[in-house]
């Protein structure tokens, strides 16, 4: 940590001069390319929906944390959060009922209870910070975290990405070629789930599921082929996490919400290109 500290020293910038922002812009390069990556199959297997869903039930991780008398909410939100995704995972294959109204019914109803059980006696305000996270605010053992994740995401990359690929694409042939589309879906939302939750105290409820959709969506009106699909994913994330923590800087405003919106300019961009594109093609 300390060589990143005096590398950021030199540059001749106001911010660099504050450890905060030394610890956010970390913070930032290690989880900006895990919310592009991530995202690509998110948006791929249609599950935006259940990635919402995740930072929605956080609240009720939050209150078993505070009902166990954790002094801090994070096992409890991660246990919850990994509870969910078996939960969906489950219901989902199980279930006649169609998979967005069972994440519906889960995450509204564990929303709910998460604000009935933190608002009784009318202690909520203290908790309200989770709703839009504070990447400001991360300690060195956030960043550790955030670092085995990092390292988690990429095994699983590794090992996992062709099966997970064949399974969004088709998984009937999935099946027909031995892969396991139970463990292999089951694996992807247990993942996201760990992602979420780890990252929700500092990016905020409210905005994480952009977080994950709009790289991705950003790289989807512009890619070819699926390479250069992860590849702009990534490259998207990183810019506009970038981008968008220095402007929150300057311009005094919360950090999470100001990185959706340049993650939103750029996606805006993708999409008038892909219009253009697509006017030229049929001119």
């Amino acid at each position: 940590m300390s060589v990143w500290y005096n590398l950021l020293s030199l540059l001749p910038f106001e911010w660099s001069e504050h450890q905060f922002m030394k610890q956010a812009l970390l913070a930032v390069i290690l989880i900006a390319p895990l919310f592009g990556l991530i995202g690509t199959m998110v948006v791929n297997n249609k599950m935006a929906f259940f990635s919402d869903s995740l930072g929605h039930s956080a609240l009720t991780g939050i209150a078993l944390g505070v009902i166990v008398g954790l002094r801090d909410p994070l096992l409890s939100m991660l246990a919850f959060g990994l509870l969910m995704a078996l939960a969906l995972s489950f219901l989902k294959r199980t279930s006649n009922v169609s998979t967005d109204t069972l994440i519906a019914v889960l995450s509204s109803t564990a929303m709910a209870l998460g604000i009935v059980i933190l608002s009784r006696g009318g202690g909520f305000a203290k908790y309200s910070s989770y709703l839009i996270g504070d990447i400001l605010s991360i300690t060195t053992e956030g960043i550790v975290a955030l670092a085995l994740v990092f390292g988690l995401v990429l095994v699983y990359w590794y090992f996992m990405f062709n099966n997970l690929l064949l399974v969004s694409i088709n998984p009937t042939m999935a099946r027909s070629r031995g892969v396991s589309v139970t463990l292999t879906e089951s694996l992807f939302m247990i993942l996201v789930a760990v992602l979420v939750t780890i990252s929700i105290q500092w990016v905020g409820i409210f905005i994480i599921n952009a977080l994950l959709i709009l790289p991705a969506a950003t790289a989807r009106n512009l890619a070819r082929n699926m390479r250069s699909y992860h590849l702009m994913s990534v490259t998207v994330s990183l810019v506009a996490g970038i981008a968008g923590l220095l402007i929150s800087y300057y311009w005094e405003t919360a950090a999470g919400a100001t990185i959706v919106l340049c993650n939103t300019v750029l996606f805006l961009i993708s999409w008038l290109i892909s219009l253009s594109n697509f006017s030229f093609l049929n001119s």
